[in-house]
C-alpha cells in the first residue's frame, strides 16, 4: 500500500508517494512547513514514487557526471528513458537511485530503507528532480543563503567554504530586523517581472525551513581576500557571477539553455555584485551599503 504526500515550495506542488508504513514526519521533517492540500485541481509539478524495488540499471546507460559533494557520492546517466541518477553517502554504502523522465516530470526513485541515512538520502534525490522541473516555469534552485531585511531578499553565493553561512551571521549581527531565509539552497523565482526568494526544505547544516518568500534587492558573489572591496556587475560579469552556484545538467542543452535564459532574466532585474572580503562586520556593512544603499 502506498500513500502520496503533497508539497508546495516556491509555489510549485509536488506529490512524493512513500509506502503506508514510512512516516514522513520522520523521514521528511524539514518539509513539513511546505505541506500542501489538493484542491482538486492543482497541477503537479512532478511526482516521485519511492519504492523499495530495485529499478535495473540499462546496458546501454551512459555515465554523464560523476561528483562528490553535501549530498554524498553521485553517478549521473543518460538512459533511453531519460536519466538515471545512483546516491551513496559513502564508499562501500547502500546506493539509492532515481529515473526520471527527460523534463523530470515523472520520477521513480529507490531508496534502501536499510540505511540509517535513508531520509537524508530521499531528501537529495527530491531536491535533484526538483531543481531539474522547476526550471522550465522561470525559477532556478540557487545554492546560496539569503536573508531577509527591510522586506527584501539577499542573497550571498560562492564556492563551498567561502563564508557564504558567515556573511549571512555577520548581516544579522550588523542589522536590526534582519533574518535568515534559506542557508543553503533557495530558490528564485521570476513573477510579474519581479524576482522572488523563496524559503524551501533545503537548507544544509542550518535548520531553517521558512515557507515565505520576498522580493529580492541583490545577489552578491563572495571571494575570499584580504581587504574589503565592491565590484558591481553588469551584463555578462553579472550572468557568469551567477551559473557557478545554479543547478541544472550543463550536458544537456535544453535544461542548461533554460538555466541560461532564466539566468539573463534574472541578472536584468536585480543587482548583481562580487565583494572580495575578510570575514568581518565591516565587510557586511561595504555590502549593505553598495546593494542596498545603506549607511550608518
Amino acid at each position: 500500500m502506498m500513500r502520496e504526500h503533497l508539497f508546495k515550495v516556491a509555489g510549485f506542488v509536488f506529490g512524493i508517494t512513500l509506502p503506508m508504513d514510512k512516516e514522513v514526519e520522520q523521514l521528511l521533517p524539514s518539509f513539513l512547513p511546505f505541506r500542501y492540500k489538493q484542491d482538486g485541481s492543482t497541477k503537479l509539478l512532478f511526482s516521485l514514487n519511492v519504492t523499495s524495488d530495485i529499478l535495473a540499471d540499462e546496458d546501454s546507460s551512459c555515465v554523464v557526471e560523476q561528483t562528490e559533494n553535501d549530498m554524498g557520492q553521485t553517478i549521473l546517466k543518460r538512459t533511453s528513458f531519460g536519466y538515471r541518477l545512483e546516491l551513496r553517502y559513502k564508499d562501500n554504502a547502500p546506493m539509492h537511485a532515481i529515473h526520471a523522465d527527460p523534463n523530470f516530470t515523472e520520477v521513480k526513485a529507490n531508496v534502501c530503507w536499510d540505511d540509517v541515512y535513508a531520509g537524508s538520502a530521499l531528501c537529495s534525490l527530491i531536491r535533484i528532480a526538483y531543481s531539474q522541473a522547476i526550471l522550465s516555469h522561470k525559477a532556478v534552485s540557487v545554492h546560496a543563503s539569503a536573508v531577509v531585511w527591510q522586506g527584501k531578499a539577499f542573497l550571498f553565493m560562492g564556492k563551498s567554504g567561502t563564508g557564504k553561512s558567515t556573511h549571512s551571521a555577520l548581516w544579522r549581527e550588523c542589522f536590526q530586523g534582519c533574518e535568515l531565509l534559506n542557508d543553503d539552497n533557495p530558490t528564485l523565482r521570476i513573477e510579474d517581472d519581479i524576482v522572488v526568494a523563496y524559503g524551501t526544505p533545503w537548507s544544509g547544516k542550518t535548520p531553517c525551513y521558512r515557507n515565505a518568500a520576498f522580493p529580492v534587492a541583490g545577489i552578491v558573489r563572495l571571494r575570499q581576500a584580504k581587504e574589503n572591496r565592491y565590484y558591481p556587475q553588469e551584463d555578462v560579469a553579472a550572468f557568469t557571477a551567477l551559473v557557478p552556484g545554479c543547478f541544472a545538467i550543463h550536458s544537456d542543452t535544453i535544461l542548461y539553455n533554460t538555466l541560461c535564459d532564466n539566468l539573463v532574466d534574472i541578472a536584468e532585474r536585480v543587482h548583481v555584485g562580487l565583494l572580495a572580503c575578510l570575514p568581518d562586520h565591516d565587510a557586511a556593512r561595504l555590502c549593505a551599503c553598495s546593494v542596498a544603499g545603506f549607511n550608518e
